[in-house]
C-alpha cells in the first residue's frame, strides 16, 4: 500500500506564493518520477511540473519562471513552489508519482486546493 500525502494549499491574493508538499508513504522501492498535476472546474486535468529520481525536470508553460519543483529522494517527498500566482492558477492540485514496486505503478494524491483570489 502506498499513499501520497500533499498539504500547502489554501487561498492567496494575485500575485502572492504558496508552497505544496507531497510525501510518499509505504511499500516504495523507489520512485521514477513525481509531479503535480491540477485540474479546475470544468476542465481536464493537465500537467503542472515533474521531476524525475535523477533531476530533470519538465513544467507546463504556463507556469514556467514562476513554479520551481524540486524533490527529495532520501524522503519520497516532492515540493512545489509557486510564486506570482494568478487567478487561472486556481484549482485542485494533484501530487503524482510512478512509484517501483516490483514493477512501476502510478500513484495520485487525494488533492489539495489552491485558490487565487482578491
Amino acid at each position: 500500500q502506498v499513499q501520497l500525502v500533499e498539504s500547502g494549499g489554501g487561498l492567496v491574493q494575485p500575485g502572492g506564493s504558496l508552497r505544496l508538499s507531497c510525501a510518499a508513504s509505504g511499500s516504495i522501492f523507489s520512485i521514477n518520477a513525481m509531479g503535480w498535476y491540477r485540474q479546475a472546474p470544468g476542465k481536464q486535468r493537465e500537467l503542472v511540473a515533474r521531476i524525475t529520481r535523477g533531476g530533470d525536470t519538465n513544467y507546463a508553460d504556463s507556469v514556467k519562471g514562476r513554479f520551481t519543483i524540486a524533490s527529495n529522494n532520501a524522503k519520497n517527498t516532492v515540493y512545489l513552489q509557486m510564486n506570482s500566482l494568478k487567478p487561472e492558477d486556481t484549482a485542485v492540485y494533484y501530487c503524482h508519482a510512478l512509484v517501483v514496486i516490483t514493477t512501476t505503478i502510478p500513484y495520485w494524491g487525494q488533492g489539495t486546493q489552491v485558490t487565487v483570489s482578491s
